[in-house]
């Protein structure tokens, strides 16, 4: 069951900078890499672009907001009913159910998904270097 985030939302911030952004990334990639969950990271705004770090993909920018892609990605999904959209704003958590989505608060997805800082000296061993090295030599991942 892939988790939808509202990633603006889960910051708490209309117009976060690219190291808020960045310090989310991490947590969320590094909350996943405990769990068997993957989650698509939805950003308003922002230069159009999409990249995977491990469990967690991220989209920016494909249209006006972060809701509206939410939204059409619920539709695209091979089933509605498996998506779960994390969102503290209300209007997109009644359009997400609406759609046939369950809907998360963030503050009980933060509790399901991992733990952060938690990662072990094995579970460091465990961390895909590679997909770090990818995400951080792509341009658009860097700061102008």
């Amino acid at each position: 069951m892939p988790y939808f985030l509202d990633g603006n939302n889960l910051m708490g911030k209309r117009d976060p900078s690219s190291e808020d952004r960045d310090a989310l990334v991490r947590e969320l990639a590094e909350r996943l890499r405990q769990t068997r969950a993957s989650a698509v990271l939805f950003f308003d705004g922002g230069a159009r672009r999409q990249s995977t770090l491990g469990r967690l993909s991220i989209r920016d920018g494909f249209s006006s907001s972060a809701d509206d892609d939410i939204l059409a990605s619920i539709a695209r999904a091979r089933s509605a009913r498996e998506v779960t959209v994390v969102t503290s704003d209300a209007a997109l958590a009644r359009r997400a159910r609406d759609a046939g989505a369950s809907v998360l608060g963030p503050a009980n997805f933060f509790g399901r998904v991992g733990t952060p800082g938690s990662a072990s000296e094995k579970d460091a061993a465990k961390i895909d270097v590679d997909d770090w090295e990818r995400y951080f030599s792509d341009e658009r991942n860097r700061d102008p």
